[in-house]
């Protein structure tokens, strides 16, 4: 389970910012989590819920913007959601694209006191 080292990365980076700016608690972390970023949300949430206890992020809320895999066609120019991992222009039926969104995977927002 990857998610615990992810999750632990993410808690150093806010309580390393939060001290940069004599925070004393964090409020909120806000994430981007791409669909195809290759991480169990559910797992995310957990080890988020474990390992905050004994930081300045005990309280802390987690917020987790959800990105959906999207492509760009080469061909013709075509933006696309694409879904159950089909990677093919939905207006040409092109498989040359360019993925634009979903692969995302950073801490978006922090909020501290």
């Amino acid at each position: 389970m990857h998610e615990l080292s992810i999750v632990q990365n993410i808690l150093d980076i806010a309580e390393s910012e939060a001290r940069k700016n004599n925070a004393k608690k964090i409020i909120k972390i806000g994430l981007k989590i791409g669909e195809m970023s290759g991480v169990v949300i559910d797992s995310i949430i957990f080890c988020f819920e474990t390992l905050k206890t004994n930081t300045i992020a005990r309280d802390a809320e987690l917020l987790i913007d959800h990105i959906p895999l999207a492509g760009k066609c080469k061909n013709c120019g075509s933006n696309f959601q694409i879904n159950n991992y089909i990677f093919k222009c939905n207006t040409c039926n092109n498989n040359d694209i360019e993925i634009i969104t979903g692969r995302e995977l950073f801490v978006d927002e922090l909020e501290v006191e």
